[in-house]
């Protein structure tokens, strides 16, 4: 089967390829010279929907390690070459942008790595590797939102003149439809109403001291929107904005960093999500969200 490499997979196999020829050869057993090739298309993850929701996902990298010392970080789909051979203990971490910003990728803290204690590299050959991954079981998920319950969990603040409603009917094709999905999150802007803020029906205490803490959202929109948290700090409420997602014509993910900020707001003692956006001279603007995810893991 013809294999593609994207041009940043084509660029980083020249320069590993030459570089890993120049290192000393008493890394390796005896004077190998021509290396092994490993392929990895994509990475799957598997969840238990009803404790852990969809298993959609932007897994965008991966993060390889050969007897755990890192090796490269590797754009999917990705095919290059390993200056080693016979069975070593190759390691692959899942890779995300974070908040959605290509130049910052990092291994998501949420996916546990898939491992191989014993792989077999064939030298001057290429290995087919099929990862996938489950998020860790210390996990925290503090709030599910996919629509797919008669109630929601997320409200119209006095700051917005709409609110969010289930797509209808069942897997309309506005939808994000899946094997456990059938509806989705819609908010409407038009001339009239021209403005929403929603926020989480409940508030979260969440872990401070460099716990990692993310909210997950699939979301498809017209206009770009505010991803932000509202802290309550003695008795007053303080604004956070996160980020501003923008626009997409299709469905994408984006994973948001809340542990920096978390940590940051010592006197906050919960927290609640907020979505916002508005229309100014547009007609109209709709906004799709699904699979609405705010995790995080307790440093041990």
């Amino acid at each position: 089967m013809h294999f593609t490499l994207p041009v940043w997979s084509k660029i980083f196999v020249i320069i590993a390829f030459f570089g890993l020829l120049s290192l000393s050869c008493n890394k390796f057993d005896g004077d190998q010279t021509v290396p092994s090739y490993l392929r990895i298309d994509t990475v799957t993850l598997q969840s238990e929907y009803y404790t852990q929701g969809s298993n959609t996902h932007n897994i965008t990298d991966s993060w390889v390690y050969v007897n755990d010392q890192l090796y490269g970080v590797f754009e999917l789909p990705a095919l290059f070459p390993v200056l080693q051979n016979g069975s070593q203990k190759l390691e692959i971490r899942p890779g995300i942008m974070l908040n959605g910003i290509s130049g910052t990728r990092v291994p998501y803290p949420f996916y546990m790595p898939y491992s191989l204690k014993e792989f077999n590299f064939i030298e001057d050959s290429v290995r087919w590797v099929k990862p996938s991954t489950k998020y860790y079981s210390t996990a925290v998920f503090a709030w599910i939102e996919d629509f797919e319950n008669t109630g929601l969990s997320l409200s119209a603040s006095t700051n917005s003149d709409t609110s969010i409603y289930k797509t209808e009917p069942a897997n309309s094709p506005e939808a994000l439809v899946s094997q456990f999905s059938a509806y989705s999150g819609k908010i409407t802007l038009d001339q009239v109403h021209k403005d929403f803020e929603l926020t989480s029906f409940n508030t979260f205490v969440l872990p401070r001291n460099g716990a990692p803490v993310f909210l997950e959202l699939d979301y498809k929109c017209d206009l770009p929107f505010l991803v932000g948290m509202y802290a309550s700090e003695n008795g007053r409420v303080v604004s956070i904005p996160l980020i501003v997602v923008n626009s997409s014509e299709i469905w994408n993910k984006i994973y948001i960093n809340l542990g920096p900020n978390v940590t940051e707001h010592t006197e906050a003692s919960n927290y609640r999500i907020f979505f916002q956006s508005s229309i100014d001279n547009e007609e109209s603007a709709t906004f799709f969200l699904d699979n609405i995810k705010l995790i995080y893991r307790p440093n041990q």
